[in-house]
Order: C-alpha cells, then structure tokens, then sequence
C-alpha cells in the first residue's frame, strides 16, 4: 500500500498499471463491443484489393479474431478466403 502524505490516500502499487494495460475497445458500425468468436455481418460492398472478387453486402462472417492494426479483424468470408476487415464495415449479429 502507497499512502499521500498530505491526505493520507491510500492506494495498491499496481493499481495504475492494470488501467493502462487493458486493450482498447474494439466496436462496430453500430456501437457494439465486438470480442473474438463473434459473428459478424458485412454492412457494404467491399472489393478485394488484387482480385475481381467483392464481398457483398450481408455476407456473414463466422468466429472472428481482433488483432492490434489497422484492420481490426482477422477473418475467412467463404468463397474469398482469409482476409484483414476494418470494424466500420461490420454489424455484429
């Protein structure tokens, strides 16, 4: 325990750290937290950068995994394969 020697606060040593180390919250198109193994549903026509394929718009996309970049969610659309979706493109189901 760490104690303010003019209020006499007491707090834990680790108390700062553990706020600091949670990841930030990662959220849809519509607000909802999303959490890995989500489902998810794509909300616009995405073009897959070096092919003619689109995902369209309502494809689901099962057991989704977040990832620290600028795509959060790593994932496999059937009949494109595995790719990076940003959050904003995504309502959780």
């Amino acid at each position: 325990m760490l104690v303010c020697p003019e209020c006499a606060h007491e707090w834990t040593a680790g108390a700062d750290a553990e706020t600091e180390d949670k990841a930030p919250e990662i959220r849809d198109a519509n607000g909802n937290i999303l959490q890995d193994g989500d489902t998810v549903t794509v909300i616009k026509d995405l073009k897959v950068k070096g092919s003619s394929a689109v995902v369209k718009v309502g494809t689901k996309v099962k057991n989704i995994r977040l990832v620290d970049s600028d795509h959060d969610i790593d994932c496999k659309i059937p009949g494109v394969g595995a790719m990076g979706l940003k959050s904003e493109f995504v309502k959780k189901i």
